[in-house]
């Protein structure tokens, strides 16, 4: 994985932590830029990926921004996930990561939840990174929201923030999709429920203000 020593740039937890600290906050940045000029046209790309993942672990390791070259294996929590998924071999990495963007660019006309609710799933089944690919996914699927919104979302905490504060619920939808995969038809409800909910508690947060809470 990127987190073998060879790979690490940090040199303790709290630089680890500090890091990616600063690095949460530059891709909150990104993110509200590319929202920004997808106002003149909007194609998500592999190259899209490498932007994302290499500002998620900028400084950390050494493999930011490139696609892996060698197997990975799942683990959520520290514990290998129960969903049994396998990613796929490397030199399918590339194919499988422009099948994802070329879904999302045909079918944009689909809800912004499903389309947000795919790439966070399609991301993380692909696990196209050595590492950091649960923060590049959250980073991706609230860049899609928000581009097929057509603006950046208001309100606190976001919906990839209330994933970090609990993962109960994120593991559970990614497990649910990806069983369903294995038996050939994705199901994406349980995902797309669980970003509806984490949208309406961030934009809760504006509609209290507003109120004065």
């Amino acid at each position: 994985m990127c987190a073998r020593p060879e790979y690490r740039l940090y040199e303790s937890r709290q630089q680890k932590a500090a890091l990616e600290a600063r690095n949460g906050l530059l891709l909150f940045e990104e993110i509200e830029k590319i929202v920004k000029d997808s106002k003149a046209g909007f194609s998500l790309s592999p190259n899209t990926l490498r932007i994302l993942h290499e500002i998620v672990i900028r400084d950390l390791y050494r493999c930011a921004g490139q696609f892996r070259t060698l197997p990975v294996y799942i683990s959520r929590s520290g514990v290998v996930d129960n969903s049994q998924h396998q990613p796929p071999a490397w030199p399918l990495v590339v194919s499988y990561v422009e099948e994802m963007c070329e879904y999302v660019n045909r079918n944009f006309g689909k809800s912004p939840l499903h389309l947000a609710a795919y790439v966070m799933w399609r991301h993380n089944w692909i696990h196209p990174f050595m590492g950091g690919n649960g923060r590049t996914s959250r980073g991706l699927s609230y860049l899609v929201l928000n581009v097929r919104l057509g603006f950046n979302l208001p309100g606190q905490n976001t919906i990839a923030q209330q994933i970090e504060m609990k993962r109960g619920p994120y593991i559970k939808a990614l497990t649910a999709a990806d069983e369903s995969a294995r038996e050939g038809e994705v199901d994406l409800s349980e995902m797309e429920e669980l970003l509806s909910n984490m949208l309406a508690a961030q934009l809760l947060f504006v509609h209290d203000k507003a109120c004065g809470k």
